[in-house]
């Protein structure tokens, strides 16, 4: 029987991600396809009045890599990509209604995705159940642990991690609970095709930047419920007051593209007060294409991944503002976002600590034990083999400095070293104080339960 064709489908939902699969295909880390189809998600709360990624400026250089371009979207509509998923006796009809759709006959199909913990990744994996999974990351999760426990069905299929050396010497936790090897996609050819990107930005566009500013990186964390907007509002602030601090008298503000306006407008009579020029972004742009275009001299942020590409593929100087705080209010403690908050708190100087000039990240020798600890924290039942090397780290190097990247409670509950002073350490492991402390807890819920009745 004579080889069936091979299709390789790409999903993507972000501009830095496609840029991401643009630079692995560059450098021939996929084997050899009869068809490359990217199947696009716009995954924004409301995908009809947010631009998807193929609508982007600079992603006609990427369009070429591609034989063909999908829209999720369209294919599940009215479902929100976030939110569907296919009921298991539907995966037949699915998978081949979506080999009609998409042409792909009888093709023999790999996949290649992001966030496979969660849909539309998930759902696609689901929905072509013999296809072999390739998983690409994009930003600081990689180096964390997977957000919940995968089907095996799914995770047994997973070949590889490509992920982007954003912290150089630093493994990948992500799925190595099923034993997926992370590969390195090269910093080179990642680095030469956002600078296709930045030559592809119209004249009107990041080139009016001025070269050499403060560029200010803006999350909405709001939206993650992390913050509260006027928190947030107060942190752009902070970052406006501690580049002018510095020195800085030009400020570029790269706003997230959901941010509401009033921010720009809050940080322009914050910029008047303090006398210097303030350059709000209002197009999409990724900031690696403004680091190629205007050099800014300082890039500051709170835990975007955009910090680190900044310092290790630019060697730009970087600093960070607001990542105590959000130590403290991620929940739960299992919140994906917590590494990558601790790594940018570990490696990245303090805004605010006029004492420690901003500088390109280096890379601690102890970064990976603590890592390894906060991730055996999160998710314990999915790496129980973690626990020696948690335990070792938090025997050895506990300190003032290093309890913000551990939650007492999370602590206790786990038995770990640091959960209670010494004397009382005996009391976690007691079986009888737990069973006590299990009913208590249970009460309490049905308490609760009859007041909110």
């Amino acid at each position: 029987m004579p080889d069936r064709p091979r299709t390789q489908i790409f999903l993507a939902s972000t501009l830095y991600g496609a840029a991401t699969l643009a630079a692995a295909l560059d450098a021939d880390l996929f084997a050899p396809a009869d068809r490359r189809l990217l199947l696009i998600s716009n995954n924004a709360t409301t995908p009809e009045t947010t631009p998807a990624l193929d609508a982007m400026p600079g992603f006609a250089r990427l369009r070429d890599r591609f034989d063909r371009v999908l829209s999720w979207n369209e294919t599940i509509r009215p479902f929100h990509p976030g939110g569907w998923s296919p009921r298991p006796d539907d995966v037949p009809l699915w998978e081949r209604q979506l080999r009609l759709l998409w042409e792909l006959g009888d093709d023999e199909v790999a996949l290649v995705v992001e966030s496979i913990q969660v849909n539309p990744a998930l759902a696609l994996a689901q929905l072509f159940p013999g296809a072999p999974v390739d998983v690409y990351a994009d930003g600081l999760m990689s180096y964390g642990p997977t957000r919940n426990k995968l089907d095996p069905l799914v995770g047994t299929r997973i070949d590889r991690l490509l992920h982007l050396d954003l912290v150089p010497g630093l493994k990948p936790l992500l799925l190595t609970e099923f034993g997926v090897e992370p590969v390195t996609v090269p910093t080179a050819a990642f680095t030469k095709v956002l600078a296709e990107l930045a030559d592809d930005e119209a004249p009107d566009g990041p080139a009016d930047v001025p070269e050499g500013a403060a560029l200010l990186l803006g999350q909405y964390l709001s939206a993650l419920s992390i913050l509260t907007p006027q928190e947030e509002e107060e942190l752009h602030v902070r970052m406006v007051r501690g580049a002018v601090e510095r020195g800085h008298r030009e400020i570029v503000f790269k706003p997230h593209p959901s941010a509401p306006a009033r921010w720009s407008r809050l940080l322009e009579r914050e910029a008047e007060k303090l006398e210097v020029s303030l350059t709000v972004l209002d197009r999409p742009v990724l900031a690696e294409v403004l680091y190629q275009r205007a050099r800014p001299a300082l890039v500051v942020g709170c835990f975007s991944t955009a910090l680190l590409t900044a310092s290790v593929f630019y060697g730009l100087p970087v600093a960070r503002t607001g990542t105590g705080l959000l130590l403290e209010r991620l929940t739960p403690y299992q919140n994906s976002n917590r590494v990558p908050v601790t790594l940018v708190d570990a490696l990245v100087p303090d805004l605010a600590d006029r004492g420690e000039r901003p500088r390109t990240v280096t890379t601690p020798k102890d970064v990976a034990p603590l890592v390894t600890a906060v991730g055996y924290a999160m998710q314990h039942q999915i790496y129980p083999h973690l626990r020696p090397a948690a335990e070792r780290y938090l025997a050895a190097h506990l300190s003032p400095l290093t309890r913000r990247y551990f939650k007492r409670r999370r602590l206790t509950a786990l038995a770990l070293p640091g959960a209670l002073p010494s004397q009382l350490s005996f009391i976690p492991r007691n079986a009888a104080v737990r069973r006590v402390a299990r009913r208590a807890r249970a009460v309490q819920r049905r308490l609760k339960k009859r007041t909110a009745a």
